[in-house]
Parts: C-alpha cells; structure tokens; sequence
C-alpha cells in the first residue's frame, strides 16, 4: 500500500534584546502542532544573529518532534500496542529549556 502526504512547517524567529525566539508550526492538512524555542545571548559576547537564530529554530523543531513522537506513541497504544522499550529510552544531550 502506497502512501504520499505532504506537510508543511513554518518558522518564525522573533528577536527582542538578546533573546531570539522561534515557533515551529506543523500543518497536516488534519493536525496542526506547535513548537517553542528560544536563545538568550549573554551580554558579554557578540551580537551575531544568526547564532541565536540557529539556537532557537532548533529548539523549537526539537520541541515539534517531541510532540510528533507523543502523538504517535499515543496513536500506536491506540490500536493495542503497548510501549516499546525505544519509547521509554531517555534522551542524550544537553537539557532544553521549558516552552516559551
């Protein structure tokens, strides 16, 4: 069984005296989802936009897949499929802070 879908996501950074923050918003053509990020630049360094653009788009795509992981494992326990062991494994690397 073939199946093509096509789904469109938007990002929008926003910058506001040294914190950029970003919205990632997913459309399904059914489903809309929304991730939140944000970078905050220390006073001391540079102004280079770019990193803080970087920092946040990735933050907010990183939420968004959270979120796609979520409803999937929900739609799989649906259907009468426990959680799997690679459900209930941590994630590695550095903390994300909370949604904005």
């Amino acid at each position: 069984m073939a199946h093509t879908a096509e789904w469109k996501v938007r990002l929008y950074l926003f910058e506001d005296e040294g914190t950029t923050k970003a919205r990632a918003v997913l459309h399904t053509g059914t489903t809309e989802l929304t991730g939140h990020g944000a970078a905050h630049r220390n006073p001391a360094d540079r102004d280079v936009p770019e990193i803080g653009d970087e920092l946040a788009a990735g933050r907010a795509m990183h939420d968004l897949g959270r979120q796609l992981l979520g409803v999937a494992q929900r739609d799989i326990e649906g259907m009468g499929a426990g959680a799997t062991e690679r459900w209930a494994r941590r994630e590695t690397g550095w903390p994300m802070p909370d949604q904005v």
